[in-house]
């Protein structure tokens, strides 16, 4: 499971290799959604039959069919006892595996009529304990006519799904860790590490087939002004609406990222819709910016690769443009976002603004000081 990289991944793996560890042909994990009664299947390894699928979209069952992972793994456990795993025949015989305790119920007809449905001889189930709790569980089945899962198996079976449970929790330690170097703490957008990785992979692909690639970028304007006068908490509650709001606008762009860059500046990144699209909805974001009872709305700067704003050779570029445009928009008090390269083409003020000096960029660190 080391290897793996995703959760989908890691559980693959474990599946597939607790299917070859006790001779299985077909192996699943599913979890236990407590708050809809039912366990729901995540992944599907091996010989697959109809209507099992890898990565099974909507695959569940209703938890009393298998009234053994409620009536005897929780309340086992709930009690102080240890894990067990147990085999399922497909002639109903159960037999349950543990140190001081009597077996599950025997011949759960969910399990029983599933073995019969696939053409399969047995099974043996392992509950996957996380944090303290049954999380789901570890299912391994083998074909009509091989020999059926023994005490042995099903002993084995239950370190395998703890060796799968240590996985599950790496694999969420690190999804958290993930988590956090990519989110704004404040207002779980994107940060700007997640920015810079999205927009140099949009414009990999626009320098490959054209995509269309659009940075708007946003400065929350009268935030100094909350935090001067009602503190710092209010204005914290100012940028957590702020982000909600451009969370909503954005999701009007399907696969937009939306970010807090730092500060009162935030950005929304398109890849994809066209130009247009993308200013129809940074126009919809002025327009309920300026709704928001302790703002003064928001300053606006579009740069897209869909209107004329000469070569993008690299993410920079395209920031630039859209942190002049920014600017543009906050000097003028613009209710309306600001567009590079809409008015005179290469001619754009917008455009001679990103262009000047090198040694006096327009970025954003010079603007935040103008309100």
């Amino acid at each position: 499971m080391a290897a793996a990289h995703t959760p989908q991944e890691s559980m693959g793996a474990a599946a597939e290799a607790a299917c070859r560890a006790l001779g299985g042909s077909f192996a699943a994990i599913s979890m236990w959604e407590r708050e809809r009664g039912r366990l729901r299947v995540l992944v599907n390894v091996g010989e697959l039959m109809a209507g099992e699928e890898r990565l099974p979209e909507d695959e569940s069952y209703p938890v009393h069919d298998f009234p053994e992972i409620a009536e005897f793994v929780h309340e086992h456990w709930a009690a102080g006892g240890e894990p067990h795993a147990w085999v399922e025949t497909a002639e109903g015989v159960g037999t349950g595996v543990g140190v001081g305790s009597a077996p599950p119920p025997s011949g759960s007809w969910g399990r029983v009529a599933a073995l019969r449905r696939r053409g399969r001889g047995s099974c043996v189930v392992a509950p996957i304990v996380l944090h303290g709790r049954a999380w789901g569980e570890l299912y391994v089945a083998r074909p009509a006519g091989r020999p059926v899962f023994d005490r042995d198996d099903a002993d084995f079976a239950t370190v395998l799904a703890s060796v799968t449970a240590a996985g599950l929790a790496q694999t969420e330690r690190l999804e958290e860790a993930r988590r956090l170097a990519f989110t704004d703490p404040l207002t779980g957008l994107g940060n700007r590490r997640a920015v810079d990785i999205r927009l140099d992979e949009a414009l990999e692909a626009y320098h490959a087939d054209g995509t269309v690639v659009s940075l708007v970028v946003c400065d929350l304007n009268g935030l100094k002004r909350v935090n001067d006068t009602l503190g710092h908490a209010v204005g914290d509650r100012l940028l957590e609406r702020f982000g909600s709001l451009l969370s909503i606008c954005g999701a009007m762009l399907p696969g937009a990222l939306v970010a807090r860059l730092g500060g009162d500046e935030f950005c929304l990144l398109g890849v994809g819709p066209p130009a247009d699209e993308v200013v129809r909805v940074a126009d919809e974001l002025c327009r309920r910016a300026a709704e928001l009872e302790l703002g003064e709305g928001v300053a606006c700067g579009i740069a897209s690769t869909g209107d004329p704003i000469g070569p993008v050779p690299s993410a920079r570029r395209l920031f630039r443009l859209a942190d002049a445009a920014q600017y543009r928009a906050k000097a003028a008090r613009s209710q309306k976002p600001v567009v590079a390269g809409r008015d005179g083409g290469a001619e754009d003020a917008v455009i001679r603004l990103a262009d000047t000096s090198p040694a006096r960029p327009p970025e954003r660190r010079r603007f935040r000081g103008r309100r």
